[in-house]
């Protein structure tokens, strides 16, 4: 008999989301190759997910789509779903955050937990109650805890067919993302100007005072455009004819999904050089890592010397969504052994 796995997606966002929703992306990505490779895959997420495997929601859509839902309602809901069924599964696969945790000793089913960071210092605690109970998985180095154990550290991975390559560099930056003071739109922005090339940004405005004032007076359809968010649809054209994105976070962040989609395009990235940011770009090759913002302006002035095949054969090798599957298929059978 197949290994029978739960995934326990968030339910912020469609799984696959239509456009922003990067947990909900590498669940869906995760899932639909653990279908094929032949596991017994359930999907637990919103109603309108799309999976070749088996569905249960009890939510009927994602509480970011729908103003009229409680999300903490919808999370106990969706999460005791999961873990009042754990007796029919072999392996309980939580992508949702801390709170699931919190349910694995009332079980005998093994649970394993990708972090896919931690949002505050403060939900440490519950990941240190059930160290030991619960199998963690980190997505980079970077974002390991000394105070956690690991069984396993997996990088995300996408679907390089998803993304077409572009031979020839285009002439636009880029700012891919959520808008947010981490993130580094402003940032951005300051670098375009001084290198005298026009920025487009794509994302979802996740702080619209910081937008406000910080974003939206530059934006003025000819040396800064916004986009809004980008779908699938979209996603290889936009990335593609950039000449670089432009990765200018003031936080350690865990991983960064959108940096191997322009990569793969072809389109090198400039990051400032923190968090898991050494562990996906390779300094010289496919991008480059800088301090500040002097580093990056000097780096766009060099950045047409990236080889872009190499960018989009270095995602192929190092992040394909089939190596995700296969290390997360080596986890699973580690565990149940």
């Amino acid at each position: 008999m197949s290994t029978r796995i739960a995934v326990l997606s968030p339910i912020s966002w469609r799984t696959p989301p239509r456009a922003y929703g990067p947990w909900e992306l590498v669940v869906s990505l995760l899932t639909e190759e653990l279908v094929r490779m032949g596991l017994d895959v359930t999907l637990f997420a919103s109603g309108d997910s799309q999976t070749s495997g088996k569905l249960i929601a009890v939510c009927p859509r994602p509480y970011s789509e729908d103003p009229q839902a409680e999300p903490k309602v919808m999370e106990c809901l969706h999460i005791s779903e999961v873990f009042e069924r754990a007796a029919d599964f072999d392996l309980i696969h939580s992508h949702f955050d801390f709170l699931p945790l919190t349910y694995s000793g009332l079980v005998e089913t093994p649970v394993l937990a990708t972090i896919h960071g931690f949002s505050s210092p403060s939900i440490i605690p519950v990941y240190k109650k059930y160290n030991g109970r619960v199998h963690y998985v980190a997505i980079s180095e970077a974002d390991k805890s000394p105070e956690l154990d690991y069984i396993a550290t997996i990088h995300h991975g996408i679907d390089t067919a998803q993304f077409a390559f572009l031979e020839s560099a285009g002439e636009y930056l880029l700012f891919f993302g959520r808008i947010h003071p981490e993130k580094g739109t402003h940032e951005a922005i300051r670098v375009a100007q001084r290198v005298g090339k026009k920025l487009v940004i794509a994302g979802i405005i996740q702080d619209q005072k910081y937008f406000d004032a910080q974003v939206q007076p530059y934006i003025d359809g000819k040396t800064v455009e916004y986009l809004g968010a980008v779908g699938v649809a979209q996603r290889s054209e936009v990335l593609g004819r950039a000449l670089a994105l432009l990765h200018l976070i003031s936080f350690d962040e865990p991983f960064g999904l959108s940096l191997l989609e322009s990569m793969a395009c072809g389109t090198p990235v400039i990051a400032f050089d923190r968090g898991s940011m050494p562990e996906i770009i390779r300094h010289g090759e496919t991008g480059y890592l800088v301090a500040d913002i002097d580093g990056a302006v000097e780096a766009v002035d060099n950045v047409q010397s990236i080889d872009r095949s190499a960018c989009r054969k270095h995602v192929e090798l190092r992040f394909s969504h089939t190596r995700m599957a296969a290390d997360y298929a080596r986890v699973y059978q580690e565990i149940l052994l």
